[in-house]
């Protein structure tokens, strides 16, 4: 008769067995290297290195590339050469004809945000007025109709003002000159259509407070007729008589042969009043301000 431990040794000693031929039998089944269980193996994480392209070389290859008319990509192209040069003369070079690329894109946003940068960072460049002017030019080619915000239109604005007062001498100047005039003409007819919508609404005071702002921001723009005739009918309809009379007073010293002041005439005539000048009247004293009256 077998003991019960002499059995439970050879059953131990036979499951040992076993395992050990299975293991020599297999032996790829288990098998594993040391770079398989290590994340940062080389063969994972193997370095490649960007050749590296001479900065004239890569300017000249973004040129080419405006040329093809391949903006986008020449954009990438000169913001690869600023990446690769920075603080080099360049990395200024590339960064303006980011701006231009953008520019030529029709990607108004970004070339005002490379331009916002370079003027950040070259403040006193012999570029920085063109960098100004190309700005203007790109938010003024986004320019919505006035019923739209006009955010756009103001940094337009910005842009060529900067070029006008700090540049005056500059090629770009005359340009900017003419600019500022339509941009100033489109937020004075901003202004306009919104006082319009409050007027029609009765809503006199918002509507007043509107067409001040045209006459006390955007002096010598078109709009200003309007204005006034506007100024002359809300008035009338809050019974402030003397604001309407001086209202359409101005607008008559001023452009006397005026659509909009035969309008306003005719609304006083109506009712039984007529053009007169009140001298401390806000619009009196604006108009003296600016020296129209």
């Amino acid at each position: 008769m077998n003991h019960p431990h002499s059995l439970g040794l050879r059953t131990f000693r036979a499951v040992v067995l076993a395992g050990a031929a299975l293991a020599v039998s297999a032996p790829q089944a288990f098998c594993f290297s040391l770079d398989d269980l290590n994340p940062f193996a080389k063969k994972k994480y193997e370095m490649k290195l960007d050749p590296v392209v001479s900065a004239d070389r890569l300017y000249n290859e973004g040129l080419i590339k405006i040329d093809h008319h391949d903006y986008e990509a020449a954009v990438k192209q000169f913001a690869a050469l600023q990446k690769q040069y920075p603080f080099s003369e360049w990395a200024r070079k590339g960064l303006v004809m980011e701006v231009y690329s953008n520019y030529l894109n029709q990607s108004y946003v970004d070339a005002s945000t490379a331009a916002d940068r370079y003027i950040s960072l070259y403040p006193n460049s012999d570029d920085v007025a063109y960098v100004n002017y190309l700005a203007g030019q790109a938010m003024y080619g986004d320019m919505p109709d006035v019923q739209r915000d006009q955010d756009r239109v103001v940094k337009a604005l910005k842009y060529y003002q900067t070029v006008v007062d700090k540049y005056p001498k500059s090629k770009y100047a005359a340009d900017a000159h003419l600019k500022i005039d339509i941009c100033r003409d489109q937020l004075a007819g901003h202004e306009l259509d919104i006082g319009r919508y409050y007027l029609k609404r009765a809503n006199y005071a918002a509507a007043i407070n509107r067409f001040h702002d045209v006459l006390a921001k955007y002096q010598n723009t078109r709009e200003v007729e309007e204005a006034q005739e506007r100024l002359t009918e809300a008035y009338l309809a809050m019974g402030i008589t003397q604001e309407a009379e001086t209202a359409a007073a101005v607008l008559g010293a001023n452009y006397p042969n005026s659509q909009w002041y035969k309008d306003a005439f005719e609304r006083l005539q109506s009712s039984g009043l007529s053009p007169h000048e009140h001298t401390d009247s806000w619009i009196s004293k604006t108009f003296k301000k600016v020296g129209l009256s």
